[in-house]
């Protein structure tokens, strides 16, 4: 077509770093925008209307919807996972009677395990205070990362946290709410969430 429209995606915006679908991994991206322009002998002449934006992987040049920025990367689930874990621990642990040496062992060896290495009883005693803090939320850490999980993932953090409140025998009235609640912060139903709850105390008790 030697006179007409063209879309032109020339002009980078932002940089930053994705999950590319097809490297399979973290990447850097060019969030680009786009805008159309009259063209005569497939010479751009004119610019019009700008058309929109979209993410392009630096290395494999896929193009994606900006959307994919929503997804987190392989760093950003290294930190969510274990602050989560460090919300629910804490919203588990926090109120009622303080707790017992063991329930505390547990949530620390469980936070470790999450990736935070250097979680211990000092870190612990930090996150029961803000727990106890007016207006704290601690909601936001464990529904972003559920955003994050599959519904397979999402039953085994449930269980890692009851397994805490279970490390020194049956949970009380205060942490069973607690674990309900987290369920509700993981997107789960009452009656799933019942019986993960359920099967983790079973197990416990064999």
């Amino acid at each position: 077509m030697l006179i007409g429209l063209r879309v032109y995606y020339f002009r980078a915006i932002a940089r930053g770093m994705f999950h590319c679908y097809r490297c399979g991994c973290d990447r850097p991206y060019l969030r680009r925008s786009g805008r159309r322009w009259f063209q005569v002998l497939l010479v751009p002449l004119v610019p019009l209307s700008r058309t929109g934006e979209h993410i392009l992987c630096s290395i494999c040049r896929t193009a994606y919807r900006v959307e994919v920025l929503r997804l987190p990367t392989a760093a950003q689930m290294l930190i969510a996972l274990p602050a989560a874990l460090r919300a629910a621990a804490a919203a588990l642990l926090s109120g009622g009677d303080p707790p017992a040496v063991t329930v505390r062992q547990r949530a620390i060896e469980t936070i470790r395990r999450a990736g935070a290495a250097e979680y211990d009883d000092a870190a612990l005693d930090a996150d029961l205070a803000r727990a106890a803090e007016p207006g704290q939320d601690s909601a936001r850490q464990v529904s972003s990362l559920a955003l994050q999980l599959e519904d397979e993932a999402r039953e085994w953090f449930l269980a890692d946290v009851v397994r805490i409140g279970l490390a020194d025998g049956p949970l009380s009235g205060q942490q069973r709410q607690a674990a309900t609640a987290v369920a509700a912060q993981l997107g789960m139903s009452a009656a799933r969430a019942h019986g993960v709850i359920s099967m983790t105390e079973e197990a416990a008790a064999a």
